[in-house]
């Protein structure tokens, strides 16, 4: 009973927009839109994801990319009002679920086979 009514609550803010399937290893540009006071801006976030979790509202990925330099990891919900759009740039082949040994490598290592 206590499941039918907390399944029945996600669907109902479950958002309606249907983003391209992704996985570990993929390379994707996340869209998603800033307030700074009154005004509304779009900014874009392109790396790899290192790991997908959760289910239903819960369901989370985190990006990593590297900027002048260092490493910069993301964390974002699906379900996130504020994504407005999301673009697979490029399938990753990676053997694992989440690619936490992606943060040790740099340069030339650091790359995803496609």
């Amino acid at each position: 009973m206590l499941y039918n009514l907390v399944k029945y609550t996600e669907e109902k803010w479950i958002k309606k927009l249907h983003y391209p399937s992704f996985c570990s290893g993929d390379t994707i540009t996340v869209f998603f839109e800033i307030k700074e006071g009154e005004k509304k801006r779009i900014q874009s976030f392109k790396g790899v994801i290192i790991k997908k979790q959760g289910k239903g509202l819960t369901k989370t990925f985190t990006i990593r990319k590297i900027s002048g330099g260092i490493g910069i990891e993301r964390i974002f919900i699906l379900n996130q009002p504020s994504i407005k759009k999301i673009e697979v740039n490029k399938k990753g082949k990676v053997r694992r679920a989440r690619i936490y040994y992606f943060r040790s490598l740099k340069g030339k290592k650091a790359r995803v086979k496609s």
